[in-house]
C-alpha cells in the first residue's frame, strides 16, 4: 500500500484497473481496505475490495480482476484517518506494516515477490522506525547486509540495448560528505557484482544478444579525476575494483567519467552502470524515463521492485499521479521471480 497520505494507494487500485497488469501476474494488494476503497471512489473506478484472511496469497487470488481486488487486512485503522498530503506516523506505521507483511509472505515462500508503494521517510520516522527507506528496512528484515538498488528502464524504443538500462548504487541513502567514507574497494566490486548478476537474468538467452552484460562503472570526481589531478578515488579504489571484476570474468570497465557514460550507455554501449551515489544515477536515468523507471533491491533473498518516485503529497486527491511505473514495476517483478523458479528448476 505504501504511505495511506501519499499517491501509493491511488497508483495500485488505478494500476489495478488496467488489465495488462493481470496478465503478467496474480496481484494480492496488502493494506487497509478502507484505504484501497476510499482511493478507487476518488478515481471513479468500479473496483470491488475483498478482504481476505489468508496468509497464503497463492490461495486467496481466486476471481481477482480489474473490477476486483483482494486485499490482506494488515495494520490498524488509525490509518485511514491519517490526513492525506502530510506527514503522519500513522500513514508511516501503515507503510511500515504493510512492508513487513508482504517482505514475510515472500521470505515464507508463498508470494513470488513484492512491489512496493512508496513510503515517506519522515512518516516512518515518526513512527518510531529509523530507516532511511525501503532498502534499508528489507535489508534488516531479511537478514542481509550486502545489498544494492538498481534504478532500472525496461527496453523500449529509446534504448537500443536488449536488456533495457540499469544503473546500480555502491552507495544510496548517505549524506554526501559520507559517500567518500563509504566507498572501499571491496564495496564498489560487490556492486558491480551485483550489476552482473541482475543483467544474467535480464538479457535474453537469443543471438544476437551479449553473452555477458557489459558493466560501465562511474568515476566519483569530475573528469574522472584527471590522473589524481581533482582527486585519487579513481585511482586508489575504482580502477583497482574494475581490474578485480575484469579477472574474475565481468565485462566491466572505466572509471569513466560520469557526465558522459550515461549518455554512453543510453545509447547502447552499456547494459548497466554502476554510480558511486545516488544522484550520480538517479538524476541522469530519471531524465531518461522518470515514470517508467524501476527500483529494485538486488542482494535480498526476495523479489522486490518499486516504482521510482516518492509519496508526491501534492498530487494526492488530483487524479495526475502517473501509474506508468507501478505497471512497469509489476512486471519487473514478474520477470524476475519467473527468472528465479526457472533458475531454482535448473538447479534441483
Amino acid at each position: 500500500m505504501g504511505d495511506p497520505c501519499g499517491v501509493g494507494p491511488e497508483i495500485v487500485v488505478r494500476a489495478w484497473a488496467r488489465p495488462e497488469l493481470h496478465a503478467v501476474c496474480r496481484p494480492l494488494a496488502i493494506g487497509r481496505p478502507a484505504v484501497f476503497r476510499r482511493a478507487a471512489e476518488q478515481c471513479g473506478l468500479a473496483l470491488q475490495v475483498a478482504e481476505t484472511p489468508q496468509a497464503d496469497g497463492r490461495s486467496a487470488l481466486a476471481g481477482s480482476s480489474p473490477t476486483r481486488m483482494h486485499c490482506l487486512t494488515v495494520g490498524t485503522a488509525a490509518a485511514e484517518d491519517a490526513a492525506p498530503g502530510k506527514v503522519d506516523s500513522r500513514g508511516g506505521q501503515a507503510a511500515y506494516d504493510a512492508l513487513i507483511a508482504a517482505a514475510r509472505l515472500a521470505l515464507d515462500d508463498k508470494v513470488d515477490g513484492l512491489v512496493t508503494a512508496p513510503l515517506n521517510k519522515a512518516s516512518l520516522a515518526a513512527a518510531g522506525h529509523d530507516y532511511p527507506g525501503h532498502t534499508e528496512l528489507l535489508a534488516d528484515l531479511c537478514g542481509v547486509d550486502d545489498v544494492a538498488m538498481m534504478l532500472y528502464l525496461p527496453p523500449s524504443p529509446q534504448l537500443p540495448g536488449p536488456a533495457g538500462l540499469g544503473v546500480v548504487h555502491a552507495t544510496l541513502h548517505a549524506p554526501l560528505r559520507e559517500v567518500f567514507t563509504q566507498l572501499t574497494e571491496q564495496r564498489i566490486l560487490a556492486t558491480i557484482h551485483r550489476a552482473h548478476e541482475a543483467f544474467v537474468g535480464l538479457l535474453p538467452s537469443q543471438p544476437p544478444c551479449p553473452a555477458l552484460p557489459r558493466i560501465g562503472v562511474c568515476a566519483l570526481n569530475p573528469h574522472a579525476g584527471e590522473d589524481g589531478l581533482f582527486g585519487d578515488e579513481e585511482i586508489r579504489l575504482i580502477a583497482p575494483a574494475v581490474a578485480q571484476a575484469q579477472a574474475a570474468g565481468i565485462l566491466a570497465s572505466g572509471p569513466f567519467p560520469a557526465d558522459t557514460l550515461l549518455s554512453r550507455a543510453r545509447h547502447g554501449e552499456f547494459d548497466a552502470v554502476v554510480a558511486m551515489y545516488h544522484d550520480q544515477g538517479h538524476i541522469a536515468l530519471k531524465m531518461l524515463g522518470m515514470h517508467s523507471a524501476v527500483n529494485v533491491t538486488l542482494g535480498l533473498p526476495i523479489v522486490r521492485t518499486s516504482v521510482a518516485h516518492g509519496t508526491a503529497f501534492d498530487l494526492v486527491g488530483t487524479g495526475r499521479a502517473e501509474i506508468g511505473g507501478m505497471l512497469a514495476a509489476a512486471r519487473v517483478a514478474a520477470q524476475l521471480a519467473n527468472d528465479r523458479s526457472r533458475s531454482i528448476v535448473s538447479r534441483c
